[in-house]
C-alpha cells in the first residue's frame, strides 16, 4: 500500500490529538468538546484559517506548511464550542446564581450583640432599636459601667445597616437619677497625685472620655428619640440633650442639679440647652438654681415636642415615630441629621456649602426613584425596600 498522503498524515495527527487534549501533557477532552470536534471538521472558517496560513509558510519557506497537532486541535476546539455556546443561548437556559450568607465572623452587629451590664438593648419590628436606662434599683443612677456601656453601644448602632432608629428610655420609675455619686466618687474626688498639675491632666482626660459618652448620639447618624418618664436629673439633662427628639410623659420633671452638689454641668448641659430651648434666660435660670421644670414647661419652652398621659402611651408614641422614621429612605434620613447637626455649629453659608458637597454624591442614590415611584403610584413608604445603610 502506498504511503499515506502528507494532508491525510495531518488529519489523522489532528484527531488523535483532539482526543487527548492536543497533545498537551495531562489534559483529556470532555466528551462536549470532542463532540465539538467532530463537527468542526467541515467548518468553512477553519478551513479559510488554515488555507491562509499554509499559504503564508509557502511564500516564506517554499515548503508545506504542516499546522502541529495542538496547534489543530486548539482551532479545532475552539470552533466547536462556540457552536456549543450558540445552541446553549438558543436553549433559554438560564445561569443558576447561588448566594451564601456571610459567616459569622463577617456577620453585622445585631441586638444580639449588645450585652451591657447598665443598659438593655432591644430589636424592634421595622428596624428600630429600642436601648433602656436598666438599673431600675438605683433609679438608673449613672455609674462607671454606664458611661463606657454607652459609648460601646452606639458606636455598634452607627455601624448597624439594619437599625434605622433608636429609641431611649429608662427602667422602672423614673428615666435616671444622674449620676451615681457613690460609685464615681473615688475616680473624680480620690487622685493618688500631689502635683496640682499632674491631678488637673487626669481629671481633664476623665471629663473628656464622659462627654464622649453623650457625644455619641450626636455622632450616631441613626436618629434617637429620648421617651423621659418621671425625673431627668443632672447627667440625664445632658443626655437627653443630645438626642434629636424629646418626648416625655405628664409626670416627667427637669432638673439641672450640678450646682446644688458644688459643680458646674460639665458634659453637654450648659453648651446644648441654650440652643434648644431658644431663652437664655430660661437656661440661667435653672442651671443656677437648679430647681425642677414640669412637663407643660417643658413642652411650652420647646425642650420636648410632646406629652403624653402615662408611660405606656409615651411609650407606644416614641416607637410608633421611629417606626415612621424608620420607613423612610435611610440615605435621606441620616444625611438630613448629620447636616441638621452640621449647620447648627456653622454659619449658614458654610452649612449651604456642606450641603452642597454631600448631595452632589447623595442625588445619585436609587432611593429616590424609589419613594418618588411609590408617591406617584399612591403607595406608602414602608412599602418600599430600601437598601441595607
Amino acid at each position: 500500500m502506498a504511503a499515506p498522503c502528507p494532508e491525510l498524515r495531518w488529519r489523522r495527527t489532528r484527531s488523535r490529538g483532539a482526543q487527548d487534549g492536543g497533545g498537551l501533557p495531562g489534559v483529556k477532552m470532555a466528551a462536549g468538546a470532542r463532540a465539538g470536534l467532530k463537527m468542526a471538521a467541515g467548518c468553512p472558517e477553519l478551513r479559510w484559517r488554515r488555507g491562509r496560513a499554509r499559504r503564508a509558510v509557502r511564500r516564506r519557506c517554499g515548503g508545506p506548511f504542516r499546522p502541529p497537532a495542538s496547534m489543530a486541535a486548539l482551532a479545532a476546539a475552539s470552533c466547536g464550542l462556540r457552536g456549543a455556546l450558540r445552541r446553549h443561548l438558543a436553549s433559554g437556559a438560564r445561569p443558576r446564581i447561588v448566594v451564601r450568607p456571610l459567616s459569622s465572623a463577617q456577620a453585622e452587629p445585631r441586638a444580639m450583640d449588645h450585652g451591657y451590664e447598665s443598659l438593655k438593648v432591644t430589636p424592634v419590628e421595622g428596624h428600630v432599636l429600642h436601648v433602656e436606662l436598666n438599673r431600675p434599683v438605683k433609679r438608673n443612677a449613672m455609674s462607671k459601667a454606664f458611661w463606657r456601656e454607652m459609648v460601646e453601644c452606639f458606636n455598634k448602632i452607627s455601624q448597624d445597616s439594619e437599625c434605622r432608629a433608636v429609641v431611649l428610655s429608662g427602667a422602672g420609675k423614673m428615666f435616671t437619677s444622674g449620676i451615681d455619686l457613690t460609685d464615681m466618687a473615688g475616680e473624680i474626688l480620690q487622685q493618688q497625685q500631689d502635683d496640682t498639675a499632674r491631678v488637673s491632666w487626669i481629671l481633664r482626660d476623665i471629663i473628656t472620655r464622659y462627654q464622649e459618652t453623650f457625644n455619641v448620639l450626636e455622632k450616631c447618624p441613626k436618629p434617637v428619640i429620648a421617651a423621659i418618664h418621671g425625673g431627668c436629673i443632672g447627667g440625664g439633662v445632658d443626655l437627653i440633650s443630645a438626642c434629636d427628639i424629646r418626648y416625655c410623659s405628664q409626670d416627667a420633671w427637669f432638673q439641672v442639679k450640678e450646682v446644688d452638689v458644688g459643680l458646674a454641668a460639665d458634659v453637654g448641659t450648659l453648651q446644648r440647652l441654650p440652643r434648644i430651648v431658644g431663652s437664655q434666660s430660661l437656661v440661667n435660670e435653672l442651671a443656677f438654681t437648679a430647681r425642677k421644670m414640669m412637663a407643660d414647661e417643658a413642652l411650652s419652652s420647646g425642650l420636648v415636642s410632646r406629652v403624653f398621659q402615662t408611660k405606656e402611651a409615651l411609650m407606644a408614641g416614641a416607637l410608633a415615630l421611629a417606626t415612621e422614621i424608620a420607613s423612610k429612605s435611610p440615605v435621606a434620613v441620616q444625611g438630613t441629621k448629620v447636616n441638621l447637626v452640621y449647620s447648627r455649629d456653622h454659619s449658614v453659608a458654610e452649612g449651604l456649602n456642606f450641603m452642597a458637597s454631600w448631595n452632589m454624591s447623595m442625588l445619585q442614590t436609587d432611593d429616590i426613584m424609589k419613594s418618588v415611584q411609590a408617591l406617584m403610584e399612591k403607595k406608602e413608604l414602608k412599602t418600599v425596600k430600601f437598601s441595607k445603610l
